[in-house]
């Protein structure tokens, strides 16, 4: 979805109006190839470039509440907000949105289709082979969407695998499809799904049995639709030994060197000030899902 005007200040529109959202991802899409315009063919923006036109072009993936636009074409979200922050701090005033599938937000980045993704992205070793994070930004527990009362008593992924009758709804090329697959969640029983909105139509309808995403998405999602539905416990899951603690940021091209720097170094800045904290808690996220230290370099190696 195309915004050429500025994105809407902090505080503008919230959580009651995050689901005046109908036709929008359509229209997002049908807009994409009037926003690829302003791109320059065969090679990305750099920071000087984007000063000068004046605006960013961000990738989202319409989860809510990690960046989505919202009924009147604007970006929204925590990732968003903090990118229309920080490179409003680097000179270049506005970001333009568009909205594509979780799946097509890296190839996209890649194709110069955006300057940056504002999606929560989690940083894993995996991508970071083929983009460049920003150090952290946000974390969130996963956990589970069910029906009220949780009748099949999903807690973990293991649960889901142990009962092949149960039906789990997961964003393709998530981290949570990656869960999945590593504790025994058949393919049979894994419904790909493209957004989240997709997967709560499919619990509505009764199609899938669970969707699995951050504890703070499905929180925020039943705020706005209500529903006879539950938030199991949230947790992290235990890889290897390891905790995977996910961390959400920033992501560029590789290769945008002095563009990461200036982000990482805007992104300090607010950390130590408790901006990033104002940033994110109109959308849910607390002094819990702040950084800790945990670098990117740290969650690149895994």
């Amino acid at each position: 979805m195309k915004n050429q005007g500025p994105a809407r200040r902090r505080g503008s529109w919230g959580r009651r109006d995050a689901f005046r959202l109908a036709g929008v991802g359509a229209a997002a899409m049908a807009l994409a190839p009037t926003l690829a315009s302003c791109s320059r063919a065969g090679e990305g923006a750099s920071l000087d470039d984007l000063r000068e036109q004046g605006f960013v072009r961000v990738g989202l993936a319409n989860e809510i509440p990690f960046g989505f636009v919202d009924g009147g074409g604007e970006p929204a979200g925590q990732s968003p907000a903090v990118a229309k922050a920080v490179f409003e701090e680097l000179g270049v005033p506005e970001i333009v949105a568009t909205s594509t599938s979780w799946d097509g937000l890296i190839p996209g980045l890649q194709n110069n289709q955006f300057d940056i993704l504002a999606a929560g992205v989690f940083i894993t070793p995996e991508r970071c082979q083929e983009v460049a994070f920003s150090e952290p930004t946000a974390t969130a527990p996963e956990a589970f969407m069910v029906e009220a009362g949780n009748p099949y008593d999903i807690q973990h992924f293991e649960d889901i695998a142990a009962n092949p009758d149960i039906r789990l709804a997961v964003l393709n090329a998530s981290v949570e499809q990656t869960y999945a697959e590593y504790f025994g969640v058949s393919d049979d029983q894994m419904e790909l799904i493209p957004d989240q909105t997709t997967g709560f139509e499919l619990l509505e309808n009764g199609r899938v049995d669970a969707i699995s995403m951050l504890k703070v998405s499905h929180e925020y999602l039943l705020i706005e639709r209500g529903g006879d539905f539950d938030v199991t416990e949230p947790f992290y899951p235990v890889m290897d030994g390891k905790e995977e603690k996910g961390w959400g940021g920033l992501c560029m091209r590789q290769g945008d060197d002095e563009m990461l720097q200036e982000v990482n170094r805007v992104i300090a800045e607010f950390t130590e000030s408790g901006r990033l904290l104002e940033l994110g808690e109109e959308w849910g996220f607390t002094e819990d899902d702040l950084p800790d230290g945990t670098t990117t370099a740290e969650l690149c190696e895994g």
